[in-house]
């Protein structure tokens, strides 16, 4: 961490890397990851107006996949905070590794304070966290904020803090600025409304789960041995699951399992698991498994279905 400078500092500057939005599309194409063009068009505002974007959506559409795909597809390193119900500025921005510095207390007993005060509170002594890694970078870097609605609300003042310069004052060791500011995605479930503060400082997304034509493209991209017909069947099924009233709806992942799993049981016409366009309802419920995750759920789409 070579970029540490006194309190006053310049705002990170804005480096693109994308050309334009059908730059974005083909680019995030090419990791596997097929952008609709309201994605592609607020990926690349990020981008270019060095914003952080903020992406909301149920759990499962392609959030945290997206920050994935953007690493890919700029070769940058993606680096992720994952939050949590009690996250604190220790896990997320950085803390000082104490027993090192008893240590070197110890070992310089004979030395004077001030000397060993400037030893220990330096870059040696220091472990930073996802939110310093990301601004002390020097690379192409994808800061990936996932699941921001699980933090406390003490978070988002942190997150405003650090967003809105790109820098962070380290009281013993000066300030940290960002020489290359990252692309910075938020994700949030919307399990609790975030700060009017946070959302004014992003630009924003809402991904919902793909129409029937986009799933059964992304499902042909991911599982290219499917046959049309088993994967539209399987499109099918879920978009019916995911109208019921069930504690969590299949998400694109889980569809793309459904895939793999169908495939190798030999759900295809060859042995009359796929018959006149419909997969047999015994593989279906031998399967459900893949899908859903809690009992209620199964059972419910056992009861719709009618599937025994």
């Amino acid at each position: 961490m070579t970029n540490s400078k006194p309190s006053t500092f310049e705002t990170a500057p804005i480096v693109s890397t994308f050309t334009d939005i059908a730059d974005v599309t083909t680019r995030l194409e090419a990791t596997g990851y097929l952008a609709d063009d309201a994605t592609s068009t607020a990926a690349f505002l990020a981008d270019r107006l060095g914003k952080p974007l903020l992406i909301e959506g149920p759990a499962g559409v392609g959030k945290t996949e997206l920050a994935r795909a953007l690493s890919l597809a700029t070769g940058a390193e993606l680096v992720r905070l994952q939050c949590y119900e009690g996250i604190d500025e220790a896990r997320a921005l950085y803390e000082w590794n104490h027993a090192k510095q008893i240590l070197a207390i110890q070992a310089s007993d004979t030395r004077d304070w001030s000397e060993t005060k400037a030893d220990i509170f330096s870059e040696e002594f220091l472990l930073p966290r996802p939110l310093l890694t990301a601004i002390s970078r020097t690379d192409p870097t994808v800061l990936l904020i996932d699941e921001v609605d699980k933090a406390d609300v003490d978070i988002e003042g942190l997150l405003l803090e650090i967003l809105s310069d790109f820098a962070v004052s380290i009281p013993e060791m000066g300030t940290v600025t960002a020489t290359r500011r990252p692309i910075v995605i938020l994700t949030s479930n919307a399990t609790r409304e975030l700060s009017e503060a946070l959302k004014r400082r992003c630009l924003y997304l809402f991904i919902d789960f793909p129409d029937p034509v986009r799933e059964r493209a992304i499902l042909a991209s991911r599982v290219p041995a499917l046959s049309s017909a088993l994967a539209a069947e399987i499109v099918r099924v879920i978009g019916v699951l995911r109208t019921l009233d069930i504690r969590k709806k299949p998400s694109v992942a889980e569809t793309i399992d459904w895939g793999n799993t169908l495939l190798q049981l030999g759900a295809d016409g060859s042995d009359q698991k796929l018959t006149s366009g419909k997969l047999d309802d015994g593989l279906i419920a031998r399967t459900l498994g893949v899908v859903l995750k809690h009992r209620p759920d199964l059972k419910t789409a056992l009861t719709e279905l009618k599937l025994g």
